[in-house]
């Protein structure tokens, strides 16, 4: 007997309401079983019981399980703040990877990340990773090699000069996906510090065709490992650091991402970012 579920179309990240990255929320997907969630959307949310959290999430790509998807997340909680099933404050979700802290505030989501990793490459690595995105030393931010970066998980981070640098990107997808697999990577985040509101601090974007996504309007787990690097090796001392994503996809869907850094002495000992999520519409997935 055919069987389907009704998947929650919520965009994680929005800017003024709109833009964003979708994701899929399934609620009440206690009695799921794995093929039943690898559903084919782009990331989709499970939400069931937990014995030990506020909530149990479990996160599908297109083509596998992931321990962590911060735009998910986002969508996840703000949906569960509109019913009225979560309230402002601090709650908790359980994943395959343990708890992690969640905050609402004032209508945004906020996702717990830790302190961040930095592991530099070699130099043939670095040579690899310029001529996946057609770029070479000269497109990049002086002193800023590429550098993989984690706060839970790992991400390539790669600084260019200029937005029209940042713009002009031709990423080989195939070559990220080996250097990806390789280093253990979610993919490639590639950025540069001119944005298009003032305050923010660095304009990206995404591949991770690892997890069947050529490019990504807003990544939560990605900004992190940003704002770090932005504090530790660029000197971005603010403590909240505003990231914008999507500019530069066909067509645009701009994307905000906040990420407040715990710090202690300069030193950054956690995180979290978020955003706000906006309801889009419901589709019937059947299997």
């Amino acid at each position: 007997m055919a069987k389907s579920i009704t998947v929650k179309i919520v965009n994680g990240f929005v800017s003024d309401g709109g833009g964003g990255n979708p994701a899929g929320v399934v609620l009440d997907a206690d009695q799921l079983t794995d093929p039943e969630m690898a559903v084919g959307l782009s990331e989709t949310a499970f939400v069931s019981q937990s014995e030990t959290e506020a909530f149990k999430l479990d996160f599908f790509t297109p083509t596998s399980r992931i321990a962590h998807c911060g735009h998910a997340t986002v969508a996840t909680f703000s949906y569960l703040a509109s019913l009225g099933r979560v309230a402002e404050g601090n709650t908790s979700k359980e994943t395959i990877e343990g708890p992690r802290k969640i905050l609402l505030q004032n209508g945004a989501a906020f996702l717990e990340q830790l302190a961040p990793t930095y592991r530099d490459q070699d130099e043939a690595t670095n040579t690899a990773v310029l001529n996946s995105l057609d770029l070479n030393e000269d497109d990049l931010i002086a002193e800023c090699p590429p550098l993989a970066v984690s706060t839970g998980m790992g991400f390539m981070n790669v600084g260019v000069r200029s937005s029209a640098i940042l713009a002009g990107v031709k990423p080989d997808l195939d070559a990220i996906l080996a250097i990806s697999e390789r280093l253990e990577l979610v993919g490639f985040y590639v950025f540069n510090n001119e944005t298009s509101t003032q305050g923010h601090a660095a304009s990206a974007r995404m591949f991770a065709p690892r997890y069947g996504i050529r490019e990504e309007s807003a990544t939560g787990m990605a900004a992190g490992p940003l704002a770090c690097l932005l504090h530790d090796r660029l000197g971005v001392a603010d403590e909240t650091i505003m990231i914008e994503q999507g500019m530069f996809m066909a067509p645009p869907s701009p994307s905000i991402l906040e990420a407040r850094l715990d710090l202690n002495d300069s030193v950054i000992t956690g995180l979290m970012v978020g955003g706000f999520g906006a309801v889009m519409e419901d589709r019937v997935i059947e299997f």
